[in-house]
């Protein structure tokens, strides 16, 4: 039995096979219509969720298993003080994999270490998103055609921003990454992020305006300044439009750059940009329901 914690879990090798097959139940749907009939996700959502839930359980649906679970912490028993070893334990006596989301960090790795089913980290507090990783890097894949030999802006939240710290952990592994890094100094990437790229000899850049340096890029990946992680409301304020990306910035930028978010947004990429074919955010929540499939079919060995 296997779970996914961390997006280094899988191999680069590992990684392509999932992709590929990804890849294949985007053109084939039909093959798998019935992969997982009488299987059933359970989806425990102790933090609020739309399209890390919604595509878990969209993935099972297309796979022909069924779905059960909570949304809400307040819905499940840890409003009466249910300990997460416990959940998990009990849930393994319905279901024959689960996807957790938690507001603490380590929350789906103790549920792991309990667990009788495949645990899937949904994610766990400003800690790690492998699936939204995955998500990324096979929208990277298909449209770009590789993950390697490029420039990466990653922009806004980067301090507690969970998606940046797994993608540059995941882009790590890929020849010639060059990473730009654009925040507000209260905002930058952590220094164990850095201290990681320092020793793999991997180029970064530290910037604070976007404009400076977006003719470089071939993707941008934004990010939104999450109010849930901040500590007071007046530092949430001051932050969060520091940065907007609008039409007038994009016509800097290279006619086949990418713009990639893990949404939600507020205001941090302007509606006029949507139209724009290199925003690629809305095909990117298509492209997390493939690897998602891809995902629940290779936990439960059934490809």
């Amino acid at each position: 039995m296997r779970h996914l914690m961390n997006p280094l879990d899988f191999s680069v090798e590992e990684l392509d096979k999932l992709f590929e097959l990804a890849m294949d139940i985007e053109k084939n749907p039909e093959k798998y219509a019935d992969k997982c009939a009488g299987k059933k996700i359970a989806t425990c959502f102790y933090e609020a969720s739309t399209r890390t839930r919604l595509s878990f359980e969209a993935a099972m649906i297309n796979l022909g298993g069924s779905v059960i679970g909570f949304s809400d912490a307040n819905s499940s028993s840890a409003s009466k003080g249910e300990s997460v070893s416990d959940t998990i334990r009990v849930i393994s006596c319905f279901a024959d994999i689960c996807a957790m989301r938690h507001p603490k960090e380590g929350a789906a790795m103790v549920a792991a270490s309990k667990s009788s089913i495949p645990v899937i980290n949904a994610g766990d507090g400003g800690h790690q998103h492998p699936t939204q990783t995955l998500t990324d890097l096979l929208t990277i894949r298909s449209l770009k055609g590789r993950l390697n030999h490029f420039t990466i802006g990653l922009c806004g939240d980067l301090k507690f921003g969970r998606t940046v710290h797994s993608l540059i952990n995941a882009l790590s592994r890929y020849e010639d990454i060059h990473f730009i890094f654009i925040s507000p100094e209260e905002l930058r990437v952590p220094d164990y992020i850095t201290e990681m790229l320092t020793e793999k000899g991997i180029p970064y850049e530290e910037v604070i305006k976007l404009e400076d340096i977006i003719d470089r890029l071939d993707l941008l990946y934004m990010t939104r300044v999450q109010r849930e992680r901040f500590f007071n409301e007046e530092d949430y304020v001051r932050l969060k439009d520091f940065y907007i990306l609008d039409k007038k910035k994009m016509e800097a930028a290279k006619e086949d750059m990418l713009i990639l978010h893990p949404l939600p947004r507020v205001n941090e990429i302007s509606v006029e940009v949507d139209d724009d074919p290199r925003a690629v955010y809305f095909k990117q929540v298509q492209y997390g329901v493939y690897v998602r499939m891809a995902l629940i079919l290779t936990l439960l060995e059934l490809v």
